[in-house]
């Protein structure tokens, strides 16, 4: 089953090449970082902040090409932890039908939160256990 999650910080370092998104558990205490990179940490923080940018982005462009083929952004579900590497799913309705589309954790999230409404973020439990057994 999976957990529902919010985005909690949002870590930006420009001596590092790799930055850090915290998720929070919604309904409780549990909370983990995912390694991303500078481009995705920068536009996750862009759409969080509400700063506008004067052309659309990549996330931008994926949201309006779902929308404008008839498909509407569900959720996000971080689905899998395989040696030290999160994966994520996309979920789009369409046509009645649920589309899971493979994606990284980072351009999942960074695609939720260009959503208005922010699309849901969930972890998949057995994802929470594996990573929080390992701190």
């Amino acid at each position: 089953m999976p957990v529902a999650m919010e985005l909690s910080r949002i870590i930006i370092s420009e001596i590092n090449d790799q930055q850090v998104i915290y998720l929070k558990e919604i309904d409780g205490d549990r909370s983990f970082p995912i390694l991303i990179g500078i481009f995705e940490a920068t536009s996750i923080d862009r759409r969080v902040k509400g700063l506008p940018t004067p052309r659309p982005l990549t996330h931008d462009l994926i949201v309006n090409v779902v929308e404008n083929l008839g498909g509407e952004l569900q959720d996000v579900v971080v689905s899998e932890l395989k040696e030290h590497t999160y994966y994520a799913r996309l979920r789009v309705r369409q046509g009645g039908e649920l589309i899971e589309i493979d994606a990284r954790p980072s351009d999942a999230i960074a695609v939720a939160v260009t959503c208005d409404p922010v699309l849901p973020i969930y972890v998949n439990e057995d994802v929470l256990n594996d990573v929080l057994g390992q701190q």
